[in-house]
């Protein structure tokens, strides 16, 4: 896939220049080489393996190779055109190249959706174009596009990387750079980099398709401000990381960080939530840096998947040891505990005033040959899943050795060997040689252990990912294809009266066919209606004020609770009321709703917003009055499955409590995991239902004989808020 992008063997440059300041002359020089056209030397040679065409209709030559005034002179059809004229050009050029049967465009000219305006219109007129004549393009406003494998740098940027494992696809051109740049002084390689731009066409999804197979790459980085369709890129994100792991920086989770992005490239930020969700669906290692983000591409890049999460630590000094212990601690690894024989080993073999446990002390005077025990024990030990090798260089410390030690033994090892020599002068040399030497190297232990727990939490996803069922409602809470029907009749009847909120009773009305339950309760237009219906439900009583203008009730003593007798529901009734008119004048006042009050449960909160790029997302947490303080949330954009509701549970703080503690017992989490599924459907099954809020939900403990024997009781809803679009 993409073969043309990545593997042409014909190229011409539209806007090549004979003015070396220009990106037109940078981009052509960088795919000539030393190569005239006309010549193909094999794959596996030190040129690139493909014919180049300058095109400029002012100059009969550019760096001695024949000069084209179009496309259309060109002899022979074109694989890959990188357009870089000016943007008012850029649409008939694209008209040449789909006339000339070119399928592979990519557009480092900018002054498109990324400027708005005019900018956006002639954006959709070439991604109109391209679908003409079935083009595919990379960009606008983009850098180019690498690849060290097969010599081709169609890019601006001056030299190719060292050939590697590692695929970099940035929606930044200027951080492409930058991250080359220090490609190149660390000498780190690539199998692929792209440079996205405005994505009117190819975006980060068709890339991860094309990476998922490509031999030549074992990790995927991506700098992305913005995703293009949330819910197919989760499909296909979780395909990908089944296979191999992907690694993404994703900035704007500021206000001032989404408006940045806006003016960037023109992408809708979305919310921080959704993307939070999203990547932990799909499988996605998040970073929140870049040096974060190269840190966990080296160790995907270089090293095995751990069996578990136990690790070991080396060092000739105590104070690093005990800040990778912390790091361990805090970021929920295990520190390993040796078998017998690695102690026994370790206690004949190092100095008597070593430290033979975890971590390993070899002392500060440590020969390479101490630290070569040290690690041969820990890798054949069957409790260490992996090894952080630490060292601070002191006078007597043999570095170099040492490194060519880790290199030399991490070949038969089969768990992951990171390495943390601290400082710099006195370990430069030792660090890229460990680097070069697939031995990732980190500044401090604090990094090397996060990059540690990053690889664990990977071969987690991937086995419960192997194993994890489908997208299904549990058993006995399907929703029907009637209860369907009957909650699209409530919702078409809001839709006509063109109302956005839905009111106390209609809300109920939907979410008891999607398998909730309320409290007994009914709508009273005037205050003796409303002592008729507390007559009924029986005392104590809630009144809640029903409107569709006003949402937060509580806020202006919309609510009363346990009223007790006649008076003072009709009391209730008639202060409300009239506060209501005071304070929301413009409000239509359907009257006041009369509920049970039940028994008070523990409270969580179930909601549901619908997000610009990833559609629904469905919120789990503990609720009440302060959830906005708290915020003990864990969000899942729907579909997902049953496990992944249960687990959306198990990552909040006050899970503990629904578990139950201090004797107290647990509510019924597989009822609870089952009422957030059909939450996901709801929110699948009408799209127009924007935002949903369930505050409180009462959960109540399990009880002997549990539900089937009928003494446990179903969680009940308290009061919930319902919006909806109108077309």
């Amino acid at each position: 896939m993409l073969e043309e992008f990545f593997q042409p063997k014909t190229i011409a440059v539209i806007g090549a220049s004979r003015e070396t300041h220009k990106v037109g002359h940078q981009i052509f020089k960088n795919l000539l080489g030393n190569v005239a056209a006309g010549f193909i030397p094999p794959v596996g040679t030190d040129r690139p393996p493909y014919k180049v065409y300058p095109v400029n209709p002012k100059t009969n030559e550019i760096l001695g190779v024949k000069t084209y005034p179009s496309i259309k002179e060109i002899p022979e059809k074109i694989d890959l055109v990188v357009i870089v004229i000016p943007t008012e050009f850029v649409a008939q050029t694209l008209i040449d190249c789909g006339e000339r049967g070119t399928k592979a465009v990519i557009i480092i000219t900018a002054g498109f959706k990324e400027i708005g305006g005019e900018g956006y219109k002639r954006e959709q007129q070439i991604l109109e174009i391209a679908r003409k004549y079935g083009i595919r393009i990379l960009g606008p406003n983009c850098l180019g596009l690498l690849n060290p494998h097969y010599f081709l740098n169609a890019s601006f940027v001056s030299f190719l990387p060292k050939k590697g494992e590692i695929a970099f696809i940035s929606q930044s051109g200027a951080l492409c750079s930058a991250v080359l740049d220090w490609a190149k002084a660390e000498e780190v390689g690539f199998s692929k980099f792209v440079s996205l731009g405005n994505k009117a066409d190819l975006n980060e999804i068709d890339f991860l398709l094309s990476l998922v197979d490509d031999e030549e790459t074992k990790v995927i980085l991506a700098y992305l401000e913005g995703i293009e369709n949330g819910q197919k890129f989760i499909r296909i994100a979780k395909e990908v990381t089944k296979k191999k792991s992907v690694i993404v920086l994703k900035p704007g989770k500021t206000a001032g960080g989404k408006k940045a992005i806006s003016s960037h490239t023109g992408t809708l930020a979305g919310m921080e939530q959704a993307y939070e969700a999203a990547f932990k669906q799909a499988g996605i290692i998040r970073a929140e840096s870049m040096e974060e983000l190269f840190d966990y591409g080296l160790v995907f890049a270089y090293q095995p998947l751990p069996k578990g999460k136990r690790v070991a630590i080396i060092t000739n000094a105590g104070g690093p040891g005990i800040m990778a212990t912390d790091q361990i601690e805090s970021l929920g690894l295990q520190l390993a505990f040796f078998q017998e024989e690695t102690i026994t080993f370790l206690r004949n073999n190092l100095p008597s005033q070593a430290n033979i446990y975890n971590p390993v002390d070899v002392l500060g005077d440590a020969p390479a040959k101490r630290y070569k025990l040290a690690l041969e024990a820990l890798i054949k030990d069957e409790n260490v899943d992996a090894i952080v090798v630490l060292l601070t260089p002191q006078a007597v410390s043999e570095v170099e050795q040492t490194g060519e030690i880790i290199v030399q033994l991490a070949k038969e090892a089969n768990k992951p060997i990171l390495a943390c020599f601290m400082g710099e002068a006195g370990v430069e040399k030792t660090r890229k040689f460990l680097n070069q030497n697939k031995i990732p190297n980190y500044a401090y232990p604090e990094r090397a252990i996060a990059c540690v727990k990053a690889l664990v939490e990977y071969k987690n996803w991937r086995e419960e990912a192997s194993a994890s069922s489908q997208l299904i409602s549990p058993p006995g809470m399907i929703i029907s294809t009637e209860e369907k029907r009957k909650a699209e009749e409530v919702l078409t009847k809001v839709k006509k009266e063109k109302r956005l909120n839905l009111i106390d009773l209609e809300i109920n009305e939907i979410l008891s066919l999607y398998g909730f339950k309320f409290p007994k309760s009914g709508l009273a237009k005037a205050d003796e209606e409303a002592v008729s219906l507390a007559e009924g439900i029986g005392y104590p009583v809630a009144l809640k004020i029903s409107s569709p203008e006003i949402l937060h009730k509580t806020d202006f003593g919309g609510v009363r609770l346990n009223l007790t007798n006649k008076d003072a529901v009709r009391d209730a009734f008639e202060a409300m009321v009239l506060r209501s008119k005071k304070f929301f004048p413009e409000a239509e006042i359907y009257g006041c709703l009369v509920q049970e009050m039940v028994e008070k449960g523990k409270e969580v909160i179930l909601g549901l917003h619908r997000d610009v790029q990833f559609g629904p997302l469905v919120m789990f947490g503990l609720g009440g009055i302060y959830v906005e303080v708290l915020k003990d949330i864990s969000f899942r954009v729907a579909p997902f499955s049953l496990e992944e509701a249960k687990e959306m549970m198990k990552e909040i703080k006050g899970y503990p409590l629904l578990q139950g503690i201090r004797g107290e017992k647990g509510v019924d989490l597989d009822l609870l995991a089952a009422l957030i599924m059909n939450l996901s459907q709801l929110a699948l099954d009408f799209t127009e239902i924007m935002e949903l809020d369930i505050n409180p939900l009462f959960v109540y403990p399990v009880r002997n004989g549990g539900l089937s024997h009928g003494v446990n009781k179903e969680p009940i809803v308290v009061d919930a808020k319902l919006t909806i679009k109108i077309e």
